[in-house]
């Protein structure tokens, strides 16, 4: 598995690869070359699907009909004021 690249994997694979990747290294019956291997991996599937996760929040919108029954876009996620 640490072989693959992930340019071609959904992120379904990558979340599923990224669960394999912490129950191996929780067990730790792993080398240490291994466990470097298999964190380096993890944070390179991990930045691909913040990517991932980013690029599909900029395209969900949500249609909304206005008060003046005018169909408007907004977009779906809005920023929580703090």
């Amino acid at each position: 598995m640490a072989g693959k690249t992930t340019d071609k994997i959904n992120f379904e694979a990558m979340i599923s690869e990224l669960e394999q990747i912490v129950e191996k290294l929780e067990d730790g019956d792993v080398s240490l070359d291994e466990s470097l291997a298999l964190f380096e991996r993890g944070v390179k599937l991990s930045s691909k699907a913040n990517k991932a996760l980013d690029s599909a929040q900029q395209k969900v919108d949500v249609l909304l009909k206005s008060k003046d029954g005018e169909i408007v876009e907004q977009d779906f996620i809005q920023e929580k004021d703090e």
